[in-house]
């Protein structure tokens, strides 16, 4: 997948799917935050956690609240990713 960080070139328009990957784990309530994302827990470096969301996200004010409810949760962000334009 090609990625580039030029202004010019990221679109935040419309609707994507979204990877986002943060550090620890989500409890079985905080799941329910993020029904309709697909979630997955694994192993990161060395004994820490890692949850990694992926969905659908139609415009930039839900993937705002996404993120917000991330922060909520006191999780860190390591990675957010627009995987493709739905």
């Amino acid at each position: 997948m090609s990625t580039s960080n030029d202004p010019e070139t990221i679109e935040f328009g419309g609707p994507a799917t979204y990877r986002i990957v943060v550090q620890g784990a989500l409890s079985e309530t905080s799941r329910r935050r993020f029904a309709g994302m697909t979630i997955e827990r694994t192993q990161g470096d060395g004994a820490t956690l890692r949850t990694t969301l992926v969905g659908h996200v139609r415009d930039q004010a839900e993937l705002r609240g996404v993120l917000d409810a991330i922060y909520g949760l006191h999780l860190s962000v390591i990675a957010v990713e627009r995987c493709n334009n739905d």
